[in-house]
């Protein structure tokens, strides 16, 4: 984007009318226009009725201006959405927020698919920097993680550039956080809400005194006796072991009755205090605070400072069904649950700048999320069905933390007209180059981790109606793996620095501009799981097996030599894995201006990419079970290297052709998608998310994508404007997962490289004011975009009996739409939004050897915003989302599979401005 100089300047209509939308600073008067106008791609707000010529400082250009110019000025195919539209569409979270863009679609309310394309086949960066992603076996971000309140705006970028790393698919998201403010800023809002489908009670148990702040204070953690007991006797806790031990140790009269023992009070270290109870819940609850600061310092420096912090309560309740498409009224599978999810953010900004020509800036973030889930889960499968009475009950409790922590610096540098005036020294040695002649650099350093520290599965066995599958009664089942334990750790560090020179060059009416810059990268991940098992063999009376779970795992019970309850550490010792990839890059770029009606571009990006991944076994302790392999061919075939060039090129045709601005993009691109950390190990391990059998391949190569693009579009007067783009990516070997053989109870999934894929369509957006239809449509306004794609993956011989060699790409739908309507009242009192989003039916699950595919429903969302802004300072906003109460389906060959309802939700907000 092009520097603002400090002088005065005149807007063309374009802009004027998007800086009077959202508050541009009038050189005649310092007052701002009422907040609630944005954009989504151009502007998500009620056009300006009659543009006009107005004269700004150019330190105040508003931040729709800037996004409109930015979209125009870059070379590539872009969509941006900024603070004022994310406020007045209603989100939470930065994943809710990009499904008002053109063609990207959420899916499981974190992961976003770009054109199609899966999470694999994008990236996600936070103000540019590479961060690490606190999910638990993928690479990519889970963006329900960042609040919107943190955000300034979120660009989302289609066509490759050099300037962005090779590993790109669908598309680049890049967040970009709030700044420091130009003045003294105070804000303070608070909120509350609820939801439909919680109704006041859910299910909850005994947790720690610190789960009100998103943490565990301890109480689900490993037990110090448990990790004393793994050291001693070198990770096997069996009877038999400990009685090895004990003799081993100078107990030549230990008895296997000794060993029982004390392996039983191993079991009675765990945490059991799980009864579940019904509670009583206060609706959501949230509060937002931001202050900040911008000081002048003499006639050139300036300095700015802000800090803010959020934080929300809530609670959701929720019940899913699912079927087997061909058992659907005999084997079901339902499971009642109840969510606490706690949300902290806290930002720290601080940004030097030296007249127009350099500034510093220094950003630390810090975001909590965790959820606390407790579900009652009754099934029945090939081993029970509904018709015998007979069934199964799980009880589980899983209490997940995620936290992603980063601090970044950047700067930019102009060898601007003060600069030289200031330091002769600098005219002296580099008065040749233009003013406009600019580095910049970064350095990030980040670091995401997930804790589980109790993560807990109790079954039971169930006797029920024949005909409806309701439970008449349940025992805890007499299994030593009754209870099920899994401890779960993930750390996730990135490091990610770099450098980028621009040298623009006059040439008569041509601009020539060359940018070239390097970059590094590294990311190092460890993933940590213990998993351990209770349970009896035997009891002495059976009836000690009913009643609640507290109860029947009482330290009375346990400890009971009569009852044979075991305690056993369970797993494959291939749960948990150490991996890291780095990355070297240089990249060149040279664009060719001419006339102000073409602009060329071509360059490439050089990318050293390196990765690693090894199986670790955190109980290992002799050399016939290492934690890690010494094999050299084992080594070898989690490793990969590749040393690659990427190219790119882009035309734009620019004049006011039927618009007073037109642009015509064409682009092409060539890029690759990599494999995930820990799909280059021979492993198989159970996916903590999905609970399938997840195998992977070190025989996996990259993906190879070309990418397509052509983009019209026209800004009209006062605002309107139309855009159409036709985008095509053609995939060879693209990276999938592929279900496998496995048992009868057991899902199995591996992943493979298939023979080729597409994914191909056409996207039209636009903005139109209703006010030439005069009276009240003068303060109405309508806005939207429509994806229509197609796609199609090619298995190839690689894949096991797909039931279709050829069909859709996972995730892609044949066509995504939003529409809004928007209000705003004539003197700025109010602004209202309803807002329409739909996505079309999508492929869930491919079939195998027959079995049908698997298809999510189209989901419609209406969701509806309203502020009042009774004084200068107060802001007064309601919001209702999913106001159809549309449920979540999947269906395979017509049958319903699974249905999720996940209910309307209101809220209320007061935000006082300082």
């Amino acid at each position: 984007m092009k520097r603002v100089r400090k002088e005065l300047i005149k807007l063309p209509p374009l802009v004027v009318m998007a800086s009077a939308l959202s508050g541009v600073h009038v050189q005649a008067s310092a007052q701002e226009t009422q907040d609630g106008a944005g954009t989504v791609s151009q502007a998500l707000s009620t056009p300006s009725t009659e543009p006009t010529e107005v004269v700004v400082t150019g330190r105040s250009l508003s931040a729709s201006e800037e996004l409109i110019q930015e979209r125009l000025e870059d070379s590539a195919v872009i969509d941006t959405i900024g603070a004022e539209a994310i406020s007045r569409l209603g989100d939470s979270t930065v994943a809710a927020t990009l499904r008002r863009i053109p063609g990207l679609s959420l899916v499981s309310d974190k992961y976003v698919y770009i054109r199609g394309l899966g999470e694999r086949y994008s990236a996600t960066s936070l103000n540019g920097s590479d961060i690490p992603s606190p999910d638990l076996t993928r690479n990519v971000i889970p963006l329900d993680i960042f609040p919107t309140s943190v955000v300034e705006s979120v660009r989302v970028q289609k066509a490759w550039s050099p300037d962005l790393p090779a590993n790109f698919g669908g598309g680049s998201v890049n967040v970009r956080t709030r700044g420091v403010p130009e003045r003294f800023e105070m804000n303070l809002e608070l909120a509350t809400g609820t939801n439909t489908e919680t109704n006041g009670k859910v299910l909850s148990y005994a947790g720690g005194d610190d789960d009100k702040w998103g943490t565990d204070d301890g109480t689900r953690a490993l037990p110090a006796e448990i990790k004393s007991a793994l050291n001693t006797y070198q990770g096997n806790v069996g009877v038999q072991n400990i009685l090895t031990f004990l003799r081993r140790a100078g107990n030549g009269s230990a008895t296997l009755a000794d060993a029982q023992a004390v392996n039983r009070s191993l079991g009675v270290a765990l945490n059991r205090n799980l009864a579940i109870e019904e509670e009583s819940v206060t609706p959501d609850y949230g509060v937002k605070a931001t202050v900040g600061n911008r000081f002048l310092i003499g006639e050139d420096w300036e300095l700015g400072l802000q800090v803010g912090g959020t934080y929300d309560n809530s609670w959701r309740e929720s019940e899913r069904l699912s079927r087997n498409f061909s058992f659907p009224e005999e084997r079901t599978d339902t499971v009642n649950e109840s969510t606490h999810s706690i949300n902290l953010s806290g930002t720290a900004n601080i940004g030097l700048k030296f007249a127009v020509d350099h500034e510093v800036s220094a950003t630390s973030l810090f975001l909590r999320s965790t959820d606390d889930d407790t579900y009652i889960r009754d099934f029945f499968n090939e081993n029970r069905e509904i018709s015998d009475g007979l069934g199964f009950r799980n009880y589980g409790f899983r209490f997940e933390e995620r936290e992603l922590v980063t601090n970044q610096i950047q700067g930019s540098h102009y060898l601007g007209e003060t600069t030289r005036e200031k330091f002769p020294i600098v005219e002296t040695l580099l008065g040749w180059l233009p003013d406009e002649t600019n580095v910049s650099w970064f350095y990030s350093d980040s670091k995401a981790t997930t804790d589980i520290p109790n993560e807990v599965q109790i079954t039971s066995s169930t006797n029920t109606d024949a005909s409806t599958g309701e439970v008449l009664s349940e025992a805890v089942a007499l299994s030593s793996s009754a209870a099920d334990y899994r401890y779960t750790n993930l750390e996730d560090q990135v490091e990610d620095y770099g450098w980028t020179g621009t040298l623009p060059i006059q040439i008569g009416t041509s601009t020539i501009e060359l940018k070239g810059g390097t970059r590094h990268s590294q990311k190092v991940r460890t993933y940590r799981q213990s998993q351990f098992s209770l349970g009896p063999l035997s009891v002495s009376d059976p009836d000690m097996l009913v009643g609640s779970l507290d109860q029947v795992f009482s330290d009375e019970n346990i400890l009971d030599p009569a009852n044979n309850y075991v305690f056993a550490r369970q797993g494959t010792n291939n749960q948990s894995y150490i991996a890291a990839t780095m990355t070297d890059s240089v990249f060149g770029v040279a664009e060719w201006t001419y006339d102000e009606r073409w602009r060329l571009s071509g360059g490439a990006r050089w990318e050293d990419y390196r990765q690693a991944a090894v199986d670790w076994n955190p109980h290992g302790y002799t050399a016939a079970d290492p934690q890690v392999t010494t094999d050299p061919e084992v080594l070898e075939r989690g490793t990969f290297k590749s040393d690659e060039i990427y190219p790119a090129a882009s035309v734009t045709y620019m004049s006011d052709w039927l618009a007073e601005t037109f642009q015509l993009r064409f682009g092409w691109s060539q890029t690759t998608i990599r494999p995930d950390l820990r799909e280059l190990t021979d492993a198989s391990y159970i996916d903590p998310i999905t609970d399938i059998l997840t195998r992977g391949n070190p025989g996996i190569i990259p993906a190879d994508v070309d990418n397509y693009d052509i983009r019209a579009e026209w800004h009209f007067g006062g605002g309107d404007s139309f855009t159409v783009t036709l985008f095509d990516k053609e995939i060879e070997n693209p990276i999938e997962f592929f279900e496998s053989a496995a048992s009868d109870t057991t899902i199995a999934r591996e992943v493979l490289n298939a023979d080729s894929a597409f994914v191909r369509g056409v996207e039209l957006e636009g903005l139109k004011r209703l006010g030439f239809l005069g009276g009240f449509f003068e303060t109405l306004f309508v806005q939207g975009n429509v994806t229509v794609q197609e796609s199609e993956l090619v298995a190839g011989p690689r894949a096991d009996a797909p039931t279709n060699a050829v069909r859709e790409m996972a995730g892609a739908s044949e066509y995504v739409a939003n529409v809004m309507l928007g209000y705003d009242s004539p003197g700025g009192k109010h602004t209202a939004s309803v807002i329409y989003n739909v996505f079309g039916e999508r492929l869930y699950v491919a079939g195998r050897n027959g079995a049908p595919d698997g298809f999510e429903q189209p989901f419609h969302s209406i969701d509806l915003t309203y502020s009042w802004y009774p004084t200068d300072s107060l802001t007064i906003k309601m919001k209702a989302q999913n106001l159809l109460n549309e449920s979540i389906q999947i269906e395979r060959e017509n049958v319903l599979t699974f249905e999720e309802k996940p209910g309307s939700t209101l809220a209320l907000s007061a935000s006082y401005r300082f």
